[in-house]
């Protein structure tokens, strides 16, 4: 046990100071599992596009923890019954909720143990630190799980105005140097209140909820979904597919040990134990950098190119449009890199690819955002909002990309 004279304040650029509240979360913090998250990039590789974007998840985690604390405040005051472990139980949850995140975050997501999402990865974390705390983390866990009989503390971890997204979008925008994806998080937990066991917003604060729909989407199309993140990203995960089937041909590759486990075993959701979970800790952004400034001078044309692409940032062209691309488009551009580079149809498709890509800014399919009005009404935001009933911010939006050498015509 740790004396209170260790408790530290933060200094952080986007609240100023932040405190952490107590042993357990200094204790918490200190841990090697959560000291990784130093070495994880919040935002992948968008720092490509936005230079400014090198921030990581121990820094978005101690501002979620941040702004839970303020949240807890605020309805404390309204009268809102949150006892002291339920206070530390929220805390615990929104520190940890992303200590399951992969290499480069979301950019590489089920790439290393396929068909497992940085969620159940983080749940296997926090498990494993519940014994290690001697069960200290059980109503954390079940929060985080969404279990626990009072709905709006699981909202305030995983929500539509969840405290995570109320800090990913105003830091992300301030590194990535993009005002308009600014929120004023302060504000909106200002508003938040409880109603019939939900998580509401009141009234006055509507058009800081409609600030806040707009401005996700905003960021996901110009930041998270910036075409030149896309195709970066699309090439770092052939990287590593293209890795492993050399591997699996019998070709040596020089890597970290933890790369190196997850290259050579396929894993599946139900083998997943401790030792594979610590195994997994043990990787971060610069297992992966370092591989792919080794894995550039293989004798193998794809691998070796697809690593000068991303070190160099000489990417592959990539065209974005609302209909599909069709097989002749694709096929016309794999023929290319055949004739040129004298390779097979499957070793042109890690040049010349096509996919996917979708934002859904405010979806109320599975939880709503509501107001609670003067009157002591809850009602749904999109029945007094007329910008967020917009189809624009309401419906599903896909758009299909295509990618390519670039090459002169």
């Amino acid at each position: 046990m740790i004396s209170n004279q260790k408790l530290n304040i933060l200094n952080d650029p986007i609240y100023g100071f932040i405190t952490i509240p107590d042993t357990i979360i200094f204790e918490l913090i200190e841990d090697p599992l959560f000291q990784r998250l130093r070495r994880i990039t919040q935002m992948g590789l968008s720092y490509l596009v936005y230079p400014g974007a090198n921030h990581t998840r121990f820094h978005h985690a101690l501002g979620c923890m941040h702004l839970m604390q303020k949240a807890i405040q605020v309805l404390r005051f309204k009268g809102v019954n949150i006892t002291a472990k339920e206070e530390e139980a929220l805390h615990i949850a929104i520190l940890l909720h992303d200590i399951g995140h992969g290499p480069f975050s979301h950019a590489m997501e089920n790439s290393i143990i396929e068909g497992v999402s940085h969620e159940e990865i983080s749940l296997l974390f926090m498990q494993y630190l519940n014994e290690k705390f001697n069960g200290r983390l059980t109503l954390a866990i079940q929060i985080f799980k969404g279990n626990h009989n009072k709905k709006f503390l699981c909202q305030l971890i995983s929500g539509q105005l969840d405290m995570d997204r109320l800090d990913y979008l105003k830091r992300d925008s301030f590194y990535a140097g993009t005002p308009e994806g600014n929120i004023n998080s302060e504000r909106l937990i200002t508003m938040l209140n409880v109603a019939d066991n939900e998580l509401v917003v009141e009234e006055k604060g509507v058009y800081s909820v409609e600030k806040f729909i707009v401005a996700r989407r905003f960021m996901y199309w110009q930041v998270y979904l910036h075409k030149t993140s896309i195709v970066a990203e699309q090439i770092l995960t052939n990287i590593l597919v293209r890795a492993k089937e050399l591997i699996k041909q019998g070709k040596t590759l020089k890597a970290s040990s933890s790369l190196i486990f997850f290259l050579t075993k396929k894993i599946y959701k139900s083998t997943i134990d401790k030792e594979l979970i610590l195994k997994f800790s043990e990787l971060d952004d610069f297992d992966i950098i370092a591989a792919v400034k080794e894995w550039k001078n293989c004798d193998d044309f794809v691998l070796s190119n697809l690593c000068k692409m991303l070190l160099n940032r000489n990417l592959l062209k990539i065209k974005v449009k609302d209909k599909p691309f069709s097989d002749h488009a694709l096929n016309t551009k794999l023929q290319k890199v055949m004739q040129k580079y004298k390779l097979s149809k499957d070793e042109a498709s890690f040049f010349s690819f096509r996919g996917t890509i979708t934002n859904l800014a405010y979806s109320d399919s599975k939880q709503k955002i509501f107001l609670l009005t003067q009157k002591g009404k809850v009602t749904d935001i999109t029945a007094v909002s007329d910008q967020i009933n917009s189809k624009v911010l309401t419906n599903e939006i896909t758009k299909n990309y295509l990618c390519y050498p670039k090459t002169k015509d």
